[in-house]
């Protein structure tokens, strides 16, 4: 598959833009990947984008990487997906180990401390931000079953504290049977 090179250029500086200039991990940085794949490049719909991201969420690893490798390969196959995964974690790798250096000289400077303190509140607000707003995209598809499930999961994660393996598989496994029971209802020309 030949890909015009320019993609592959703006695939490494979206990402790597992106993972240089955000704090918080992968939950501030993934609503940012959406917003410039989804909104600016208009490369990936939305309800793409929150596939990918369910994808990446529930794979091993960081969730921003896993999100990155999805939509390089997405948009230009495995070459793409290690142009992306190469800009999502080089900027890391560069300011942890010049971190690494500075730690211990600043760690009990009680500005740094503030500083942090700060950005904890910041990224807590970003990703509340997310999840209200992934939770209204799956309320606005109309469908209970998601709905419920959310809540079930919302409930069972907060509430009493469950795993989120278990509350992973169990959405994938709702997931899939809603998948089958669709699917074999579309075949048979049933209303959904």
């Amino acid at each position: 598959m030949k890909q015009d090179k320019s993609i592959y250029w703006t695939l490494f500086t979206s990402t790597f833009y992106l993972s240089t200039f955000t704090f918080g991990g992968g939950y501030v940085i993934v609503p940012l990947m959406e917003k410039r794949f989804v909104n600016e490049l208009k490369w990936i719909d939305e309800n793409e984008m929150l596939d990918l991201i369910a994808i990446g969420q529930s794979s091993p690893g960081p969730i921003a990487v896993n999100t990155s490798i999805l939509i390089g390969y997405r948009m230009a196959g495995v070459s793409g997906a290690l142009v992306t995964v190469l800009g999502t974690i080089l900027p890391p790798l560069v300011i942890m180990s010049v971190v690494s250096y500075v730690y211990l000289a600043v760690r009990d400077n009680i500005i740094v401390n503030n500083i942090l303190l700060g950005m904890q509140a910041g990224v807590a607000a970003i990703i509340v931000n997310v999840v209200v707003n992934m939770a209204l995209r799956i309320i606005k598809q109309k469908k209970i079953i998601p709905v419920i499930v959310m809540v079930i999961a919302l409930i069972a994660g907060i509430g009493f504290g469950v795993n989120i393996l278990l509350l992973l598989l169990f959405a994938g496994i709702i997931g899939a049977i809603t998948t089958v029971i669709e699917s074999y209802k579309s075949k048979k020309g049933e209303p959904q």
